[in-house]
């Protein structure tokens, strides 16, 4: 079995002292694992990933019990540049580029001022095999990129880090099938060769369940189902809540379901 990567354990964040946004979770990555979370809006899903890489601090939230240790050490309220140092690397769900810089300036930016010009070539070089799109494009602003190039253009940076846990949120969002299934053809690829974790965050349970090697569904800032894809493929709240596999094929949101209950067995 590969080794434990990130161990989060009982986490309880609260945004401005008073909301508390995700209680009692407790989820790992091992390495070279892709983690889905999955859940509506407003679920939490994006306050966790946050939470991991010291992002939520600019939110006034603070983890106030529990625990996320990254290779064995407690990383929980540090600061995002101190995370980042670690080898964790967050994919926001917006503002993921620069708009204002070129392509091969966005990946200039992460990469340290001290490593010399052949190793910041050869990181560039790298990246490329994976996205060969943004070679051509890489005197293009950033800001005139369409979605999907600017997911490609964001993951990317992310690989120039020599990122070890890659934090992705909402890839799919808004963006056309054909592209998002690109995408994940293409993180498959980076896990498969660079033996890099994610952790995928997702509202499409479709798109996470195709590649996640285990997952994490979340309502109401707690997980309540977890699983590996075979598991909770097969699973009827999922077909009937988030793949649309009853009912005659309309996907139901479980708020609207009167008297919505889960099976003892699945909540963790």
């Amino acid at each position: 079995m590969s080794t434990l990567l990130l161990c989060v354990d009982k986490l309880e964040v609260v945004y401005q002292r008073a909301i508390t946004a995700v209680q009692g979770i407790t989820l790992s990555a091992r390495e070279g694992q892709i983690v889905g979370v999955l859940g509506t809006n407003g679920a939490g899903k994006s306050t966790l990933l946050r939470a991991i890489s010291g992002f939520h601090g600019i939110d006034d939230a603070r983890v106030t019990e529990g625990s996320i240790v990254f290779k064995g050490r407690r990383i929980e309220n540090s600061e995002p540049h101190a995370i980042a140092q670690t080898g964790i690397v967050l994919v926001p769900e917006r503002d993921k580029v620069f708009p204002n810089l070129t392509v091969a300036e966005n990946l200039a930016v992460p990469v340290a001022p001290k490593l010399a010009g052949s190793e910041r070539r050869r990181r560039e070089t790298q990246v490329m095999q994976f996205f060969p799109k943004l070679g051509a494009l890489r005197n293009r602003t950033a800001g005139l990129l369409s979605g999907g190039e600017r997911q490609m253009l964001a993951i990317a940076t992310a690989l120039v880090c020599r990122v070890e846990l890659l934090l992705v949120d909402e890839l799919s969002l808004g963006l056309a099938p054909v592209v998002v299934d690109d995408l994940m053809a293409r993180l498959m690829q980076i896990k498969r060769e660079l033996g890099i974790t994610i952790v995928l965050v997702e509202q499409s349970a479709a798109v996470a369940l195709a590649v996640a090697d285990y997952s994490y569904v979340l309502e109401n800032g707690r997980i309540v189902l977890d699983g590996d894809k075979a598991r909770l493929a097969s699973h009827a709240d999922i077909q009937e809540f988030y793949l649309g596999n009853a009912n005659g094929g309309q996907r139901r949101s479980y708020r609207d379901v009167k008297q919505y209950r889960r099976s003892r067995r699945w909540y963790g």
